[in-house]
């Protein structure tokens, strides 16, 4: 009698942690959440009625009360299948095994009052005739749950066939004890498998929205690419005299990035993540020329002093224009690299550059790699001026 009131105890506590946390988590929907509830709900149902059943205490004037709650429980039990079903968004197939076992849920309740199934007598509990028809819905009902745990696994990208297994184990040791040595586990069983259920179905889901999110992460920075690869080619063709400036300086700043990595400089701030958006962003270091008059992008001589205050305006302007063309497809850090190089890459070390003069660290480690690979490149290139 202690072992079933400790059993039934465990599983009335676990299944109300989980009643609890299924009104409070918010990434189901209210239908699915209505089926978990259910379940659980039945769980304890079933689990109590057991209790009464077999915890070794029993009077023949509980004979009547006793069958009705026996009549529930094996009514309910074998819906348990198709309530999984349900939760784990097989509402269709939930709908469809819900109407044949609740078939055997309308000949439970006809035949208890005949005793065909079970019946109570002076010494106790006693099956009936068709016991075997409530035995095979229940094990129906069990086999079925793990249909489902499977049809609903195909429905992801990611999938645990390890939990679906232990599930099936799980639920064979609860019920060879019952069906060989008359120990009543089986409910026992059931409810860690629906906790598992449960954790393995919202695992399914999270697992599935973070590949969703990284797939669609993906698109978006091909995206990002794109537009910047349209932009820099759109500022190169405008500017003549540079020729394939942009795809070698973006081989530059990477080269300089890695050699600066492996002789441990800046090694706190150079890591793959920042070689990556300097490889993708440096094209944009001249975006603002975007607002530089072509007399003045394509003189083919030396610029004027004017002209030349002219053309500083494009790095002045190169941050804003960068953030106004990647605001809302790009996040603050993106934007905030891509500003950085547009506007600081005509920066000097000694403070002598343009627009804002800045000197020494106080330029951003990004727009002085790109400063020196601008530099080298127009050493090393023709240029009319």
């Amino acid at each position: 009698m202690t072992f079933y009131l400790c059993t039934t105890l465990l599983i009335e506590l676990m299944m109300t942690a989980m009643i609890v946390h299924v009104f409070f988590y918010s990434g189901l929907k209210a239908n699915q959440k209505s089926w978990f509830l259910l379940i659980f709900v039945s769980i304890m149902v079933c689990a109590m009625a057991e209790y009464t059943i077999h915890c070794g205490v029993y009077k023949p004037s509980w004979a009547i009360p006793l069958s009705v709650f026996t009549t529930i429980q094996f009514a309910v039990a074998p819906m348990l299948g198709a309530y999984f079903s349900g939760a784990l968004g097989l509402s269709r197939a939930a709908r469809c095994f819900g109407v044949i076992f609740l078939l055997h849920y309308v000949f439970e309740i006809v035949a208890s009052p005949f005793g065909l199934v079970f019946y109570f007598t002076d010494e106790g509990f006693s099956h009936g005739k068709y016991f075997f028809i409530y035995e095979a819905f229940y094990m129906a009902s069990l086999i079925y749950m793990n249909i489902s745990m499977i049809i609903a696994s195909n429905r992801f990208r990611q999938r645990d066939f390890g939990t679906i297994f232990m599930v099936l184990v799980i639920l064979v040791a609860g019920v060879l004890p019952m069906t060989h040595y008359k120990l009543y586990v089986s409910y026992l069983a059931i409810s860690i498998c629906a906790c598992l259920c449960y954790i393995y179905y919202n695992d399914l889901i999270q697992q599935d929205i973070q590949a969703q999110f990284a797939a669609n992460q993906k698109k978006v920075n091909n995206m990002q690419v794109h537009i910047i690869s349209g932009l820099a080619n759109l500022i190169e063709n405008r500017d003549t005299e540079t020729g394939e400036h942009i795809t070698r300086t973006s081989a530059y700043v990477k080269l300089l990035a890695d050699c600066a990595r492996k002789d441990g400089v800046y090694t706190d701030i150079i890591n793959d993540h920042f070689i990556e958006l300097l490889y993708t962003l440096a094209p944009l270091h001249d975006i603002g020329k975007i607002v530089v008059s072509d007399q003045i992008l394509k003189k083919p001589g030396k610029l004027t002093p004017e002209e030349f205050d002219e053309m500083k305006k494009h790095s002045a302007v190169g941050g804003d224009v960068v953030r106004d063309v990647l605001n809302g497809i790009a996040d603050e850090e993106y934007i905030s690299f891509a500003s950085d190089i547009a506007m600081y890459h005509h920066e000097k070390w000694d403070g002598n550059g343009y627009p804002n003069n800045l000197k020494g660290e106080d330029i951003p480690l990004s727009a002085r790699i790109m400063a020196v690979a601008d530099v080298f490149d127009a050493l090393i290139s023709k240029r009319c001026y």
